[in-house]
């Protein structure tokens, strides 16, 4: 198994979409990136660690590769807001590619170039080595499909959801 860990948001909506990837064997909300060991979600918010929301995201890289799961990733985020999705703003909501080794170091250089033909803005995603990951809270967890008629669920993740459904049908899990 290997790692792959991205912030493009709301960790829910992260989460919720690799959830369902196949080879995708788990998708843990939490934060990275900053100062303070064992942030709390309220700590976080308040910008003051420096932690971004990020996913932990543990595949069988035999069933997806690390370049596909960053081809989801570009459509389920907009890579051209600094320290914004939508209507969540903070430092805490970058779009952030943390790497593990040199060959995902390249890959996802290669992938932010491949994406940028796809954006008029430039894309301004934080690239940099894998920090310490935290796990968030536990009610943070498998947001989604707990709360899936929740205002922001039914707001902001179904249509992310179908976004990637529409795009990548074939790596939904069966």
């Amino acid at each position: 198994m290997e790692k792959a860990l991205l912030g493009g948001g709301c960790f829910w909506c992260i989460e919720a979409v690799y959830t369902r990837v196949d080879g995708v064997i788990s998708a843990i909300s939490g934060y990275a990136g900053g100062a303070r060991k064992n942030p709390s979600y309220e700590q976080v918010c308040s910008g003051a660690t420096g932690h971004a929301e990020v996913v932990e995201i543990t595949y069988d890289p035999s069933v997806i590769r690390y370049e596909e799961i960053l081809d989801i990733f570009w459509v389920i985020h907009n890579p051209t807001t600094l320290n914004q999705q939508g209507a969540d703003r903070g430092t805490q909501y970058r779009s952030v590619i943390y790497y593990y080794n040199e060959a995902q170091n390249a890959k996802a250089d290669k992938s932010i170039h491949e994406a940028q033909k796809s954006w008029e803005n430039p894309i301004v995603t934080e690239r940099s080595s894998a920090p310490e990951f935290y796990p968030a809270e536990a009610y943070h967890q498998n947001y989604y499909n707990e709360h899936p008629t929740q205002g922001y669920c039914y707001a902001v993740i179904a249509p992310k959801l179908q976004k990637f459904m529409m795009k990548f049908g074939e790596k939904v899990k069966k």
